[in-house]
Order: structure tokens, then C-alpha cells, then sequence
């Protein structure tokens, strides 16, 4: 019997600086989402959407858009993905915006605390989402997330689940990386984070990246994957707010969804950030799905093991 999925829908823009990630959770079930993973051996439970407060479109207050309605919807994520993993499945959640990786990771952070299992996120994103107050030029959470879930952020998401920072830098790696600001750049190296920017996958190739990245990954570690739809080069996934050109191939971004899942370690993934008003026939949405597929063991053959 396959690993049992829960979708759990967050369907708001809230984080974003561009309308349409809102409507990226039913892109992705027109998309064949559900039937995907069941192709994969998967038991998959979609328990719906979740409701929060619409988007109000106000510019920022003391360096954050949107705090409150941001809070809220991260609270509600938090409390899903909680449940999911309580109940003994595997939560993948469904952007909207990557604001939502505070409520979403920040949920298995405290889980992997009070089992007792190490945690690695890898974040598979066009950018490092380590801005803070002082360093955003637009003051749009879902740049944010990183550091909000490193403890620099305001309070109320810091804090969202217990008191204090829900992980380390040292517990993210991050692939893909392609576009940074400038005061956020200084604060990824102050913090160490483990970055595989384009460069890096240039000059090394996906393969060398990812072993390099999976690299002491403890073998019981729960691995979760923040998948960020612009992660991908945009002639391959042109329905994301923030198309930045340069990333991976279609065929680079498979070989690490592949390389994760022969971890056998993926307990959590959130899909994010893709924007159905932006794309051409739910084209992107397709190709999420396809790498998710990926990600939970679709490969042209089946691996044996070698000797």
C-alpha cells in the first residue's frame, strides 16, 4: 500500500505582488494532480480548500503588505497541515502564494521537533525568499518566508507555532537560486544558508548539485520539498507571478525531483505560486504536476538497486 497524500487547498494571493496564485489549487486538480499521484501507487485524500480573509491590494505598513490577512492564512495552513500529519499522512499543500511556506513548514518543524526526527527543506525556488522589513523593496511577504521561519521576521509569523525560530539556516537548502536583492544577498551569506544558484548548476551539472545537496541527509530524516513554480525557466512554466529567466530545464528540474524521491525520505511538500492568469491553457500546471510525479517515484524505468 502506497504513501497516503492529503491536498490541502490554500487558494489566496495574500503574500504576492501579482493577483492570480489564488486560483493555482484548482489548476492544479484540472491538471490530473490527484490522479498523477495515484498512478504512482499513491492513496490520495483531498480534503478541499481552506477559507481566509480576501485580498485587500493595500500597499505596505512599516515594511510588510498585508500582515494580518497574511497571519491568518498561515494560521489556517499551519492547523491543516498539523492535522495531516498527526493523522499519519503525507501533507501536500496547494498555493497560492509562498507566503504560505511559514504556516506549511513551520507545521513540520514543530512535528519533526516532537517525534524526534532530524528535518531538511529544500526549497526549489527562482529566489532565496530571505527578505526582511528593512531589506524589501515591495514589502510582499511571499518573499519572506525563509527568513520569517529563521526567526527575522515580525512576531506574530516568527512565532506562529511555538515561541522563537522554527528552524535553523542550516536546516534549508535551497536550488535554483537566480535572483536576489541586493541587502538580502549580504544577510543569505551572514546566515550561511546553503545555496545552489544557477551559476552552481551551470558550472556542475544537476547531478553533482543534487549529491551534493542530498549529502549527509541522515537517513531518518523527514525531507520536505517547497516547490516554487518559478523554480523552473519560464519558457517552461510561464504561469508564475515572478518569471525569471535562466532556471532549470524541464528536463534538469525531473533529475531533482527524481534524485529527492530516491531519498525515500519526502514527508511533506507544498506547491506554490502558480498563477493560472498568467499561463497559457494550464500548460504550467501540467508541468508541475508532471514533476511532482516525478518527485513520488515516476521515472522511464524502474531503478534496481546495482551488485
Amino acid at each position: 500500500m502506497g504513501v497516503e497524500i492529503a491536498l490541502v487547498g490554500a487558494p489566496t494571493d495574500i503574500g504576492a505582488g501579482t493577483r492570480g496564485a489564488s486560483m493555482g489549487p484548482q489548476a492544479l486538480r484540472v491538471a490530473g494532480l490527484a490522479a498523477a499521484l495515484v498512478r504512482q501507487g499513491c492513496q490520495v485524500l483531498d480534503t478541499g480548500d481552506l477559507a481566509g480573509p480576501g485580498n485587500p491590494w493595500q500597499p505596505p505598513d512599516q515594511g510588510y503588505r498585508h500582515l494580518a490577512q497574511v497571519v491568518a492564512w498561515n494560521a489556517q495552513v499551519f492547523e491543516a497541515v498539523t492535522a495531516q500529519l498527526q493523522a499519519g499522512r503525507l501533507p501536500m499543500m496547494l498555493g497560492g502564494d509562498h507566503c504560505l511556506g511559514v504556516g506549511s513548514v513551520g507545521a513540520v518543524a514543530r512535528h519533526c521537533r516532537r517525534v524526534g526526527k532530524p528535518l531538511r527543506v529544500f526549497w526549489l525556488d527562482a529566489h532565496t525568499d530571505f527578505n526582511t522589513a528593512r531589506l524589501t523593496p515591495s514589502g510582499n511577504l511571499h518573499g519572506m518566508p525563509v527568513a520569517c521561519l529563521c526567526g527575522f521576521g515580525p512576531p506574530a509569523l516568527v512565532d506562529l507555532s511555538e515561541p522563537g525560530p522554527a528552524l535553523r539556516p542550516d536546516e534549508f537548502c535551497m536550488i535554483g537560486i537566480r535572483s536576489v536583492d541586493a541587502g538580502e544577498r549580504e544577510f543569505v551569506h551572514e546566515q550561511r544558508l546553503d545555496v545552489y544558484d544557477m551559476r552552481t548548476i551551470d558550472e556542475r551539472g544537476m547531478r553533482a548539485v543534487m549529491e551534493a545537496a542530498l549529502d549527509g541527509l541522515p537517513a531518518d530524516a523527514h525531507v520536505h520539498v517547497s516547490f516554487d513554480v518559478d523554480f523552473l525557466d519560464p519558457g517552461y512554466a510561464p504561469g508564475v507571478g515572478t518569471t525569471v529567466r535562466g532556471g532549470p530545464t524541464w528536463r534538469e528540474a525531473q533529475l531533482c525531483m527524481e534524485m529527492l524521491a530516491d531519498t525515500g525520505q519526502v514527508g511533506s511538500v507544498d506547491i506554490v505560486e502558480l498563477n493560472p492568469a498568467l499561463d497559457v491553457r494550464n500548460g504550467t500546471a501540467k508541468v508541475a504536476v508532471e514533476l511532482v510525479e516525478s518527485l513520488f517515484g515516476k521515472s522511464t524505468l524502474v531503478r534496481r538497486p546495482r551488485g
